[in-house]
């Protein structure tokens, strides 16, 4: 019997596939404001070094957003309100309106309502209250005056709050220079008070009458004593003028 040879076929090899490299774009993540480098800013700072104001996304905030808002709320703590502002300690009465308006509309606690982020929300509210804060100390010029001289001086790290401890030091400040300029005893102040009428009035005469009797009821008010050494010279100088005749 014929028997065929078994037919072999060569086996089929398929050429290797190969996958062109995929290359992922660089992720760059937008800036934040760094507690560290916020923390750290002297006390005279060019508002221009400080982090931007943080435009939020009320509706989807950003995870960048998300920790923008969290490195404020703990870097505040360590700025002082015209830092907080980014404000220069120069900074004009519309200068201080149109920065509080610009980061109340940024952290108005309306506009994140409906976010179910408690912490979020948390973070938003601070920052708010401590804005605002900054602003009713700010556009007082009394309040102003003391908070500058609080955050100028050696004790700047417990003074970057205005608190009811400073409103007291405030008052008492004023009462001091009131008690210094119109004196401690009612019957004196009445009486010093005439004195300064009557000096508007350049009626010496009186003016010195009224001083000495002020002086009776507060003999060591230094203020009294300097107004009546200033009419007296001016007395004098009326006599000298006038050739000896009588002056008002």
């Amino acid at each position: 019997p014929s028997i065929a040879p078994p037919s072999i076929a060569p086996p089929s090899i398929a050429p290797p596939t190969i996958a062109p490299p995929t290359i992922a774009p660089p992720s760059i993540a937008p800036p934040t404001i760094s507690s560290a480098s916020v923390a750290t800013l002297p006390p005279s700072v060019d508002p221009s070094t400080l982090p931007p104001s943080i435009e939020i996304d009320a509706n989807a905030p950003t995870a960048a957003q998300l920790q923008g808002v969290a490195a404020l709320a703990v870097a505040m703590d360590a700025l002082d309100y015209f830092q907080l502002l980014r404000l220069a300690q120069a900074a004009t009465a519309a200068e201080i309106k149109k920065a509080f308006y610009r980061e109340s509309r940024s952290f108005h606690p309306d506009r994140f309502f409906h976010l179910a982020d408690a912490e979020l929300k948390s973070h938003i509210n601070s920052v708010y209250k401590r804005v605002t804060e900054a602003y009713y100390v700010l556009r007082d010029d009394q309040k102003r005056r003391k908070y500058v001289a609080d955050i100028t001086g050696p004790e700047r790290a417990q003074k970057l709050r205005y608190t009811e401890a400073s409103e007291s030091e405030l008052k008492a400040e004023a009462k001091r220079q009131s008690d210094e300029e119109f004196g401690t005893n009612p019957k004196a102040r009445q009486f010093f008070k005439s004195a300064l009428a009557d000096i508007e009035r350049q009626s010496w005469t009186a003016a010195e009458r009224n001083l000495k009797s002020a002086i009776t009821f507060e003999p060591s008010n230094a203020r009294f004593k300097e107004k009546l050494a200033e009419v007296q010279a001016k007395q004098e100088e009326a006599r000298r003028g006038d050739g000896g005749f009588k002056i008002k």
